[in-house]
C-alpha cells in the first residue's frame, strides 16, 4: 500500500468517524432537545467537510486557508456551545 492511498484511507476513515458522531449527538438533540448536542452535531459535520475537502484536494483546488476557517469554525461551534450550555 502506498503512502497516498494509506492517507486517503486514514482520511476516510476520520471522515466516517466524524459522521458517526455527528449522528450520535444529532440523536441527543433528538431524544433531549438540547442546543448543546445540536451544536456538536453541526461541529462534527463541519470536521467531516473539512476532512473530506481536503482528501479531495486534488479535485477540488481551494486556497489552503478555507480548510483552516472550516476547521476553526467548527472548533468555534464547540466553544459556543460549551458557554450556552454553562451560561443557562
Amino acid at each position: 500500500m502506498s503512502q497516498f492511498a494509506l492517507a486517503d484511507f486514514t482520511a476516510g476513515l476520520i471522515v466516517a468517524a466524524d459522521l458517526v458522531a455527528a449522528l450520535f449527538f444529532g440523536r441527543f438533540y433528538r431524544d433531549t432537545r438540547d442546543r448543546l448536542f445540536l451544536w456538536f452535531s453541526a461541529g462534527f459535520i463541519l470536521l467531516a467537510v473539512q476532512r473530506a475537502s481536503l482528501a479531495a484536494a486534488d479535485l477540488l483546488p481551494l486556497d489552503p486557508i478555507w480548510y483552516y476557517v472550516i476547521r476553526l469554525v467548527a472548533f468555534l461551534l464547540f466553544l459556543a456551545a460549551i458557554i450556552d450550555k454553562n451560561r443557562s
